[in-house]
């Protein structure tokens, strides 16, 4: 007899068989999720191998690239070198006419000074109704109108009176320059027709002094050739006879490829072979040689010259003795006749000058071995004149090749007992030596850069060189310069981790380690041309803006004094509304922009030699409120900006006091190493502008 389940064991079956269905569901859920994470951790690895591949491609072919682009200089360079003679031959001669001056100047601007004030509109001053039919609150309110009105119209009639005394003085200021200009342009000329009248006679001094002009201004010889000539005129046979500066074998470049190594992740250089650079500088040579007589008969309009003699020598060190010496490398002395024969744009350089005009060139120029030179200057019996040699053997900073420049400032802190490298010139971001000091407390890595300036160093300079130190990781950055700095940049590396050094600092740290360097001093330049004066120019970076804020209603006008000690340079170095600006420009009365109510612009690198301090001074506005004091002048401030109208520091200055309608609001002064920093003054004057102006030497009548 079978007996009949109560269904527990099955109900019981059914769960078991339910969870095990559950629990491998969630194993196959799990293994296809694991599955799905693999998957993608296999397609990011792929991803990121090619991101890799395709990164490394990218690389090798900017280091490829990098490599190419210095190939194509150096092929470039050589390109140039041998097509020395047929591109001077290409340029213009130096002509007697090409020393005049054209008796010109600019044109009198006053910019803004010419536009008049306007006048208030009468018609404008509605007015103001109260409402109401009472006869006295509109008798009132027409009034306060007309008050308004001639408030307003007497305010402008004295900006008006302001804006011509300003006219008037900067006329009077232009006409001056102009006046100044005409008779320097006049006196040049005055000493050119002299010149050409002595050349014609055959003067040996004016001979001398247009021939090596005429070398000088050959806009055909490479800048960055050497200038030095000795020369002297035989009158008797009508010869000049010059030596002549050739470029130094390192004209040539001694790479010829560079490759990029992907296996060692460098460049690789390929020197140049000996005897391919030996040649080259031999033709280099000829070249010049050819170049430099060209331009001597091209330039003789007269016919004053029947021969020259020109031999040709390299500036260096003289391997026995390790001091200066000049080794003649050429030689050449061609008459008139035999020059004329020529035609240079078709000549082989060595050829033509030793065979066709039968002149020595050195075998091994490299070495080098001397030729013996033809006549000499000094052979002559006549005084010899020369250009281009300072005397000094320290080299011109300003004349470095810019490359030298950074190795002489990297060899610097090398001498300093640090670690120092100069950097490549393509993607530097801004740093020109990586320098490192191993000091375990000060030390660090620090970025260098140099600017081979003749100006003030901009503002913006030593921001971008703050900008690098945070970019760079730096501990420090110093910026190096052959000129100076100004207030300006001085105020923003001031608590920073920056260093400025001028250019008297560095030629002092030079001679302190053992190296040499000077600041100019070598051949005279032609001085740039004046400008005339411009009351609303734009000055370029370097220049200052001494923006005045204050708070108060007072009219004040802002003044500055250039000064030595405590007394004006001269009269005109007294910038006021009744004279703009100085007469070199270096400071100018500008209107305020933005916060500003007043400005000073200034450019301290043109400030006169003798000039130590400039004078800061504000003063009542007497056309406006003649009868005011200072006490409305509060919370007064210089706002120390670059011309673009960015700030660089704020300098607090004293506040007005009751009865003072004069005050020196303090002066910014040259420091030994010729920057300038800025002292706050204080003293007031109840006297007003002329008792302040008399304390400083300046003569009211």
């Amino acid at each position: 007899m079978s007996r009949r389940s109560n269904g527990l064991m099955a109900t019981w079956a059914e769960i078991q068989r339910q969870q095990q269905r559950q629990d491998e569901a969630q194993r196959r859920a799990m293994a296809a999720q694991q599955r799905e994470e693999e998957r993608r951790q296999r397609a990011a690895e792929r991803a990121a191998a090619r991101n890799r591949r395709e990164q490394q491609a990218a690389y090798r072919q900017r280091r490829e690239a990098d490599a190419q682009r210095r190939t194509d200089e150096l092929e470039e360079q050589v390109e140039r070198l041998r097509g020395l003679l047929s591109a001077g031959c290409a340029a213009p001669a130096f002509t007697v006419s090409s020393l005049g001056r054209t008796e010109r100047v600019e044109p009198f601007s006053p910019g803004q000074l010419a536009q008049p004030i306007p006048m208030p509109d009468p018609n404008a001053y509605h007015p103001q109704q109260s409402g109401g039919w009472g006869f006295g609150s509109n008798r009132q309110a027409q009034d306060a109108a007309r008050a308004r009105y001639e408030q307003d119209w007497h305010a402008a009639q004295a900006a008006e009176r302001h804006r011509q005394q300003q006219l008037a003085a900067y006329q009077r200021q232009y006409q001056a320059w102009a006046d100044q200009e005409l008779a320097a342009i006049r006196e040049h000329n005055a000493g050119v027709r002299e010149l050409v009248t002595t050349l014609r006679q055959g003067d040996p001094d004016a001979v001398v002094e247009y021939f090596t002009a005429a070398l000088y201004a050959s806009t055909g010889w490479p800048a960055d050739f050497p200038r030095s000539v000795s020369a002297s005129y035989d009158t008797g046979a009508r010869e000049l006879v010059l030596n002549w500066e050739l470029p130094g074998y390192e004209v040539v470049p001694d790479k010829s490829v560079v490759r990029y190594m992907p296996g060692a992740d460098r460049e690789k250089e390929i020197q140049r072979p000996a005897t391919e650079r030996r040649a080259l500088y031999r033709d280099v040579l000829a070249q010049c040689v050819l170049l430099a007589v060209r331009d001597l008969f091209a330039s003789d309009e007269f016919r004053t010259l029947d021969s020259l003699v020109l031999n040709g020598f390299v500036d260096g060190n003289d391997p026995a003795t390790g001091r200066r010496s000049q080794t003649f490398l050429a030689t050449v002395s061609v008459p008139r006749t035999d020059f004329e024969r020529l035609d240079l744009a078709h000549v082989l350089p060595e050829d033509c000058l030793v065979e066709g005009l039968r002149g020595r060139l050195s075998d091994r120029p490299d070495k080098p071995t001397a030729v013996a030179p033809g006549r000499l200057p000094e052979d002559v019996g006549r005084s010899v004149v020369s250009h281009g040699n300072s005397g000094d053997d320290d080299p011109d900073l300003f004349e470095m090749d810019p490359i030298e420049f950074e190795e002489l400032v990297a060899e610097l802190f090398r001498a300093m007992g640090m670690q120092a490298l100069t950097t490549q010139r393509s993607n530097d971001g801004g740093v020109d030596v990586d320098a490192l000091d191993p000091d375990p407390i000060r030390g660090g890595k620090i970025v260098v850069q140099v600017k081979r300036y003749r100006n003030t160093v901009p503002p913006t300079a030593v921001r971008d060189l703050f900008g690098t130190v945070q970019d760079a990781g730096a501990n420090k950055g110093i910026l190096i310069t052959t000129s100076k700095f100004g207030p300006g940049s001085h105020a923003f590396a001031n608590g920073k981790p920056l260093t400025l050094v001028s250019g008297t600092d560095l030629v002092d740290l030079l001679g302190r380690h053992g190296l040499r360097g000077r600041l100019g001093g070598g051949p005279s330049r032609t001085p740039e041309p004046t400008r005339a004066p411009d009351p609303d120019a734009d000055l370029d970076d370097d220049a200052s803006v001494l923006g005045m804020t204050w708070t108060g209603n007072v009219a004040v006008d802002v003044c500055a004094l250039v000064c030595t000690g405590n007394r004006v340079v001269a009269e005109d170095q007294f910038v006021f509304y009744n004279n703009p600006a100085t007469p070199d420009g270096s400071v100018r009365m500008m209107p305020g922009f933005g916060q500003d109510k007043a400005a000073i612009w200034v450019r301290f690198d043109r400030l006169p030699a003798s000039a130590d301090r400039l004078v800061l001074v504000a003063a009542i506005d007497p056309e406006v409120n003649p009868n005011a004091d200072l006490t409305g002048f509060t919370d007064a401030r210089i706002r120390l900006s670059d011309p673009s109208g960015t700030e660089i520091d704020q300098l607090e200055v004293s506040d007005g006091r009751p009865g003072e309608t004069a005050l020196a609001l303090g002066s910014f002064r040259r420091r030994s190493n010729g920057d300038w920093g800025f002292v706050a003054g204080g003293r007031g004057y109840p006297g007003g502008l002329v008792a302040l102006v008399e304390d400083y030497g300046i003569e009211v009548e």
